[in-house]
């Protein structure tokens, strides 16, 4: 494990003069300032989901019986969703390139929760978007329903869409806070790289450590490619280096810095922290290490921790490849050790009860990002919004119980549009000229003019974007209620965020695409004689408003 420089934690020096273990000592220890009233940023980050797959209709929900109903209030605004002839004319029901699986897109029902995952590729998208024409999604990205009928079997299906009345939860909270429906991936491309885009804005600068495939070139399929720059850039997913998880025969880190670099750099506290981390827990099915697995609806069992989502177990400096458990509650968010110059074992990376714990034990790390055990984290073919929607509102519910939430937000977005029909295609303001990777504008093609400079200063290809809109929330008492923002943002504006909150406006540099990301400040309202609404509690299951909060929300089960 990298050993950081020796510095100690302005807040760690508070801690360890307070009383050891004290959760009200950890709870009055000053905040580190801030540029705006939230203290707290949890980034809740969920998998494969495009704009259009979940608010297409926004907000204007079938209501069919016996299914949870969504009715919008008055004045609510509209979104850059489907309608008129995206509906009823779709060009890609008109590409006979799409063959059987030509059709309009259609609403999925809360029966077909359980959907196939769809192509995802960097290149795939690319060919989908065809051009901007944005027509052949059934031909490129489309996958079907093994036994379904109609065109849920059929490569067809990426034409589907939810509604209020199965995504309840996600409608809920776009009705009473804030969200963009202009938010996309930075680059084309699946899990991995929108990973590394949310806490670095980098996808160059590729290490190899273990590989079992050469860069991409002719017709065979890799996870990289030559960058034109003498380096290598990530088009595809691949686990990160050393982690005792992670495929043995393909392994990467990644030479550049992310945002918990510079939070270190400033004594800020963080961490990150995924279900199935914690390899000494031992699940209800018995199931432990990094076999630990969980029961779904959608699949019989599905591993809780895959090692490619990880954001940051790429980059050396903030990696725990062991697993390494925090040697306290105290120390969770923290470089070090309480009272010590030794540093954390787990080094800001950890499992996802280990959030619930130290918050409820006063010691509230200043920016967080989660990711659910994998059944519940939204990736077609093995979760489903319903999984998800269990997960996102029991973290919002425990936030809300909590005495720091008037100075929170929760942010939720996605690492991809696992390949699912958005019609909004943003022309490409980084271009790409891989030969075989980019297809957007032709063979070689995505976009035009001059790539952006990657890590080593020079332009580099493999990062053709903006890629796919996805959905992205902010959920805040400081968020404006109702609000639609139409802003274009990106995954990186979460590290632009977090920099222009803690950091007087620093960035990452190299390359990284937080310089040039939106400002998602226009979500929030903040002025000193707001009133602050009361927090809003959904139903796990339904997605629905509650009076109150559910029971046992304030002790979230959790991986």
């Amino acid at each position: 494990m990298v050993r950081k420089s020796l510095f100690l934690d302005p807040l760690l020096a508070v801690l360890s003069a307070c009383a050891v273990g004290s959760p009200m000592a950890m709870a009055s220890a000053p905040a580190t300032p801030t540029a705006t009233p939230i203290r707290h940023l949890v980034v809740l980050f969920d998998e494969n989901v495009s704009f259009d797959h979940y608010f297409a209709t926004y907000p204007h929900a079938a209501n069919p019986p016996g299914e949870p109903a969504f009715h919008a209030a008055p004045a609510t605004p509209r979104v850059n969703g489907l309608r008129g002839m995206l509906l009823a004319d779709n060009p890609n029901l008109r590409n006979p390139a799409n063959g059987r699986g030509r059709t309009d897109p259609f609403r999925l029902d809360r029966s077909q929760a359980a959907t196939a995952d769809q192509n995802h590729g960097y290149t795939a998208e690319q060919r989908a978007y065809d051009g901007g024409k944005a027509d052949a999604f059934p031909a490129f990205t489309g996958r079907g329903t093994s036994g379904a009928v109609g065109a849920f079997g059929t490569p067809g299906q990426v034409m589907g869409y939810f509604d209020g009345n199965t995504v309840t939860a996600l409608w809920n909270y776009a009705q009473h806070f804030a969200m963009s429906d202009a938010a996309y991936t930075n680059t084309y491309g699946p899990s991995t790289p929108g990973a590394l885009e949310v806490v670095s804005g980098q996808t160059d600068g590729v290490r190899l450590v273990h590989t079992s495939k050469p860069p991409l070139s002719g017709k065979a399929a890799s996870y990289y490619l030559r960058d034109g720059a003498g380096g290598y850039g990530l088009i595809s997913d691949v686990d990160p280096a050393y982690d005792v998880c992670s495929n043995p025969h393909d392994q990467i880190l990644m030479r550049g810095r992310n945002i918990g670099d510079l939070l270190d750099a400033r004594g800020v506290s963080w961490g990150g922290f995924m279900g199935g981390f914690d390899l000494q827990r031992v699940n209800a099915n018995g199931s432990t290490g990094c076999r630990r697995s969980s029961t779904s609806a959608v699949t019989t069992t599905v591993t809780d921790y895959i090692p490619h989502h990880n954001w940051f177990q790429y980059f050396p400096s903030t990696a725990n490849p062991t697993h390494a458990r925090p040697s306290s509650l105290r120390a969770i968010g923290h470089s070090y050790e309480p009272g010590t110059r030794i540093h954390d074992p787990a080094n800001h990376e950890y499992g996802l009860n280990d959030f619930f714990a130290a918050v409820k034990a006063g010691n509230f790390p200043a920016v967080s990002f989660l990711k659910a055990p994998a059944y519940e984290d939204a990736h077609a073919g093995y979760s489903d919004p319903l999984d998800e929607q269990a997960f996102v509102t029991r973290v919002v519910n425990f936030l809300e119980q909590q005495p720091q939430w008037r100075s929170t937000a929760v942010i939720v977005t996605y690492d991809d549009s696992d390949g699912w029909y958005d019609h909004a295609f943003a022309t490409p303001t980084n271009p790409s000229f891989d030969a075989q990777a980019d297809q957007l504008d032709g063979p070689g093609k995505c976009g035009r003019g001059t790539p952006m400079p990657g890590l080593d200063g020079r332009p580099v290809n493999g990062r053709c974007g903006p890629g796919t809109r996805i959905p992205f929330l902010v959920i805040s008492p400081w968020a404006r209620p109702d609000f639609v923002s139409h802003r274009r943002i990106s995954l990186a504006s979460v590290t632009r965020f977090i920099e222009d909150n803690w950091l007087h406006g620093e960035r990452l540099g190299g390359g990284s695409f937080d310089a040039s990301s939106g400002s998602i400040m226009n979500m929030f309202r903040f002025g000193r004689d707001q009133r602050l609404d009361p927090p809003l509690y959904l139903d796990p299951a339904r997605g629905t408003v509650l009076r109150r909060a559910p029971a046992g929300s304030d002790s979230p089960a959790s991986s």
